[in-house]
């Protein structure tokens, strides 16, 4: 069985670090440089995991791509959604919760744990 995973971050750097760590057998990658794009690919994909910075450029930001693709009746049940970013205030927590994504993590990230992250989301990944 082949996970769709895609990864939307605008720095090209860090969308290439995360891709290394997150591909291997069974893992189709895509990946995607701002909301608006992040949103029209994964209405598209239906990925199994989105991994998605909160600050980009475009019309919409993470926290909003998430509250899409968690209000979507085709993606909600399916797309497991972790937020990647470089806010980690309290306030920025909250609103991770309110766009309703399954895991917040903050830059810098540990490759082992956004991992860790990802198998905790979909424990039927075979890593």
């Amino acid at each position: 069985m082949e996970h769709t995973i895609l990864v939307v971050d605008d720095q090209a750097e860090v969308r290439q670090l995360l891709m290394v760590s997150l591909a291997g057998k069974d893992r189709e990658m895509h990946e995607a440089s701002n909301g608006d794009d992040g949103w029209r690919i994964a209405q598209y994909l239906r990925p199994s995991v989105v991994v998605l910075d909160v600050m980009m450029p475009g019309s919409l930001d993470g926290y909003q791509v998430c509250h899409r693709i968690k209000m979507d009746p085709t993606l909600k049940s399916k797309t497991k959604v972790i937020l990647l970013t470089a806010r980690g205030q309290s306030v920025d927590f909250e609103r991770g919760k309110e766009a309703l994504c399954d895991a917040y993590l903050t830059k810098p990230f540990s490759p082992i744990e956004l991992l860790e992250t990802v198998e905790r989301c979909m424990p039927k990944l075979a890593w």
